[in-house]
């Protein structure tokens, strides 16, 4: 089976990784499978984790076209809980962990599943496909509510202009109805080109609300505890990001994990200390060739940091104090 989309990073994530023929990798976003292919030719086993029920679904007609590899085993749930998953299959610890962070390439295409604007859908964006839609949160919640989290998570100065707008413009049910409302609060003006041409603004509040709605960031900081737990010393956590709000709580995660300390995140909760860092020194940021950004435009924005695991025992909840 072809991969539908191109992995993102992929010889610089497998280059961090260093998979071994017998080690045992965790996909935390399983997503296409772009990283668990490359992962299984290197010999390695992979465990493949994602709240997606598409990707599964995928992911075990790929299994059965290729004869039902025993070296893939599929987890359909959270990347949060990884430990949980691994410990029901009698694991205690595994050579790397990979994440790659946010929505897939797949679930943007996807018109049905609401998360873009580039074609009109229903305003869904759900990656768990249950509970809270974005059309649910937009028609329901107060008005206050829809502007924070339009500022903190789409770091969106005009939040309280738009979400006015958002209010009066209820009820909304597709992803057209939610773009032209933000659109039209903060005048954008799609005909002007060149130099002066605006960045569409529905940007932000998409990337708000979807956040929001899929819990991304509290996720991203439990799958970062969860892989601190799981890997073997000597193991490899890497992680891929997209915006700066995952890419600040990974930086941060890893500095700390390593024995610095920062001056925190207001989404990351801060570690007093750390007497035994249980990573070494993480990486400096990776970014993409401008080939690789030439060959595939979703890469631009992708940022990738790794560090090895130290023998340290992993941390406890307590040692970390509140944001």
């Amino acid at each position: 089976m072809n991969a539908p989309h191109i992995p993102v990073l992929l010889d610089e994530v497998v280059a961090a990784l260093d998979p071994k023929p017998g080690d045992l990798i965790i996909d935390a976003t399983f997503g296409a499978g772009g990283y668990t292919r490359r992962i299984l030719e290197s010999g390695a086993t992979v465990h493949a984790f994602d709240r997606d029920p598409d990707a599964i679904a995928a992911g075990q007609l790929w299994g059965e076209t290729c004869g039902k590899d025993p070296r893939l085993v599929l987890h359909p749930r959270r990347f949060s809980e990884l430990a949980q998953g691994l410990a029901e299959a009698g694991i205690a610890g595994v050579r790397g962990v990979v994440f790659d962070i946010g929505v897939s390439s797949m679930q943007l295409d996807q018109a049905a599943r609401g998360f873009a604007f580039s074609s009109d859908g229903p305003l869904d964006m759900r990656m768990s496909q249950e509970g809270l839609s974005a059309a649910d949160f937009l028609n329901d919640a107060d008005e206050g509510d829809i502007a924070d989290v339009l500022y903190r998570y789409g770091e969106e100065r005009q939040s309280r202009r738009i979400a006015r707008a958002i209010v009066a413009a209820r009820p909304l049910t597709t992803t057209g109805q939610f773009a032209a409302v933000v659109r039209k609060a903060l005048g954008y003006r799609p005909d002007i080109k060149g130099p002066k041409a605006q960045k569409d603004p529905a940007t932000r509040s998409f990337q708000a609300v979807r956040i929001h709605i899929n819990g991304e960031l509290d996720e991203l900081i439990e799958g970062l505890a969860a892989a601190e737990k799981v890997l073997l010393p000597g193991g490899r956590i890497v992680v891929v990001s997209f915006h700066s709000l995952e890419d600040r709580i990974v930086k941060q995660y890893l500095r700390e994990a390593a024995g610095a300390q920062g001056s925190g995140s207001r989404h990351l909760p801060q570690i007093a200390s750390t007497v035994q860092p249980v990573f070494e020194k993480p990486s400096a940021a990776i970014r993409p060739t401008a080939e690789e950004e030439a060959r595939n435009p979703r890469s631009r924005s992708a940022t990738l940091r790794w560090a090895v695991r130290t023998p340290a025992p992993a941390r406890a909840t307590g040692e970390r104090q509140a944001a």
